[in-house]
């Protein structure tokens, strides 16, 4: 008698459609791993790919001073669970680090967050609905459309820079007008100072200009505009001009600031931020806390209660403010040396880049990005080819680096304009 032909366990794709065509590994970390391979290898390689600040002989940067109050947090409160909005005296902390003690202190609730990122997507979800668009320049940090995507959202934009070099504001008020035609309300995201990817900081004009396309906007409908400040400690001027600019706005139009402690603080790792809303209105800002809450809840629960506490006291204690800002600084000098340095080479070498004062990163503008990031490769040097141009982290770049770097810029810029 015939034996039933054996039948074997059902294929099934268990991931949804959206969800199995997602890539797993983002392409900057992937860079790093692959210049870290070679340099292992014993080739000598130039490492302009990753986010983080180093010294001069390749260890991560840290403050000192920071690394101590992390371990000084008592062990039982360090393993508490955080308040689901995070330690009252920390975003106390926060808004006053943002805002001192004026007007706008008071105006303002916060959420913790971790890192900046968890800030952004608190911003997306509360003030857009599935399917809407938030609006950013044409140079931005590719996470925000991760971002954006996860939470059915999507990212639209307006070309960063005019012809005079200067940022486009005519370009975002066209841009808004018909973002705010199609869905009736608007999160505007900016990164400044020190814009990630290209290294812009906008100027007061600036700022003006884009505040009153704001309010022009938010005559049509509910406006929000979210200040990504992940880099803001290494400006070269005053980190919150921008504050008085806005703040004509304010009722108009919400602000919201993401707030981290990554590079303010050297520990990208803790993954402490938050994010600050300001509103006159106190029933506005009752109901903004509740939201923020909630995400919190909904998403993460509770951040890194040992980070909370530290940079709490980081923030609050004058003695400890002072050493820290003052190991910050050194920190500070180093960058704005190989930020000099790049200027001053990239000039010689005819390098077409935006205005850049401080920052970790710097853009060169180059129409074909991934063959010039090919050819840079092939001669050991790894920077983020981005769309229109190539992505260069200063930050990790020692200054005696800079005259190969800004070479290997020029060379393959020429090549590809040339092909």
């Amino acid at each position: 008698m015939s034996q039933p032909a054996a039948i074997g366990p059902a294929v099934h794709e268990f991931l949804t459609e959206e969800a199995s065509g997602r890539p797993g590994d983002d392409p900057i970390f992937a860079l790093d791993a692959e210049a870290n391979r070679r340099a292992r290898a014993g080739e000598s390689i130039l490492n302009a790919t990753l986010g983080a600040l180093m010294e001069d002989d390749g260890r991560l940067a840290i403050l000192p001073g920071v690394v101590e109050t992390l371990a000084a947090v008592p062990a039982e409160q360090a393993a508490a669970y955080a308040p689901i909005s995070g330690d009252a005296g920390f975003l106390q902390a926060v808004i006053a680090d943002l805002y001192g003690q004026g007007p706008l202190a008071a105006q303002s609730v916060a959420a913790a967050t971790p890192g900046g990122t968890g800030a952004l997507h608190h911003a997306i979800v509360n003030t857009l609905d599935p399917g809407q668009a938030l609006l950013t320049s044409h140079f931005f940090w590719g996470p925000y459309r991760s971002l954006a995507v996860h939470t059915r959202r999507r990212v639209e934009t307006f070309p960063m820079f005019g012809t005079d070099g200067g940022f486009a504001v005519d370009a975002l008020e066209e841009a808004l007008a018909r973002l705010m035609s199609r869905q009736g309300r608007a999160l505007v995201v900016l990164n400044s100072p020190c814009h990630n990817p290209t290294g812009y900081s906008l100027d007061g004009r600036e700022w003006r200009a884009t505040t009153e396309v704001l309010r022009r906007a938010a005559r049509h409908g509910p406006v929000t505009l979210c200040v990504d400040l992940a880099y803001a400690r290494f400006a070269a001027g005053d980190r919150n001009a921008w504050v008085a600019e806005v703040q004509p706005a304010l009722g108009e139009v919400l602000l919201l600031a993401a707030w981290t402690a990554s590079k303010s603080f050297a520990q990208y790792g803790a993954r402490v931020g938050a994010l600050v809303a300001t509103h006159p209105d106190p029933a506005q800002r009752n109901r903004i806390a509740a939201a923020l809450a909630f995400s919190c809840r909904g998403t993460w629960s509770n951040c890194n209660h040992a980070g909370l506490l530290a940079v709490q006291r980081l923030l609050s204690e004058p003695a400890l403010a002072a050493r820290v800002d003052g190991e910050r600084e050194r920190l500070r000098r180093l960058l704005a040396a190989r930020v000099d340095a790049f200027n001053s080479a990239a000039r010689a070498a005819g390098l077409s880049y935006p205005r850049y004062e401080g920052g970790f990163f710097v853009t060169v503008f180059c129409a074909d990005a991934d063959a010039a990031a090919r050819r840079m490769r092939e001669l050991g040097v790894y920077i983020v080819p981005i769309p229109g141009g190539l992505r260069v982290a200063l930050c990790s770049t020692p200054v005696a680096d800079v005259p190969r770097l800004v070479a290997a810029l020029r060379d393959a810029c020429a090549a590809v304009a040339s092909s």
